[in-house]
């Protein structure tokens, strides 16, 4: 919700400059979460996603500026599996005005959570299925100035999987995305490509010259 959120809000050019989260939680996600440094990672888990889009945009955002944001995680038993999860936005529009915006979310999270599991699993399967390989004209020269045109698989840091998972890891010196839409846009051009297709550019020109 947050990472959608986020990244429409940022995306339209309207400065998010405080996030505050409430949740209270029962089962072993609330108790677990109880403890300090359980709840510092998911703590340091839900800003992330917040500044990484924050640090893309910099029309909105000077260097080192970033919301203001806080998350509250309460253990409550007999909610059971049930969370409450309580959040405003507020944000900076046209002219120095202002916008709240105030979410209330009531969910089971183990029934959220499972779909997503399952489909982390698929995905990285599948993954170790794919293989690919540059073709030879338009492979670099390496340092023997021979081209490299041998099949290779993906890095074994799955940053495909980023668009289903909180915490974003990259293999070392590569881009981070947090950015939800261009999350799942690369994650359905990689496999449109596997089966042949074109990628998706969104950009329609057929329908838009006459």
């Amino acid at each position: 919700m947050k990472s959608a959120l986020v990244d429409f809000l940022i995306s339209a050019g309207i400065k998010p400059t405080s996030i505050a989260s409430y949740n209270h939680l029962g089962k072993n996600d609330g108790k677990n979460l109880s403890s300090h440094d359980q709840f510092r990672s998911k703590d340091i888990s839900k800003s992330n996603v917040v500044d990484d889009m924050v640090a893309a945009n910099t029309v909105l955002y000077r260097e080192g500026e970033k919301p203001d944001h806080t998350v509250v995680i309460k253990y409550m038993p007999a909610m059971g599996d049930n969370k409450r999860a309580l959040d405003e936005y507020f944000a900076e529009i046209f002219m120095a005005g202002h916008q709240t915006i105030s979410l209330s979310n009531v969910c089971e999270d183990s029934l959220l959570a499972a779909p997503l599991i399952i489909d982390l699993v698929i995905v990285a399967e599948v993954m170790t299925r794919i293989q690919w390989k540059v073709h030879a004209a338009s492979a670099d020269a390496g340092s023997d100035g021979n081209k490299d045109t041998g099949y290779r698989g993906f890095h074994s840091v799955l940053s495909i999987l980023s668009y289903m998972l909180k915490v974003l890891l990259t293999p070392p010196g590569t881009p981070f995305i947090n950015a939800l839409a261009k999350q799942r846009a690369a994650m359905t051009n990689i496999f449109r490509a596997c089966v042949g297709l074109d990628s998706e550019a969104d950009m329609r020109l057929e329908h838009k010259f006459f």
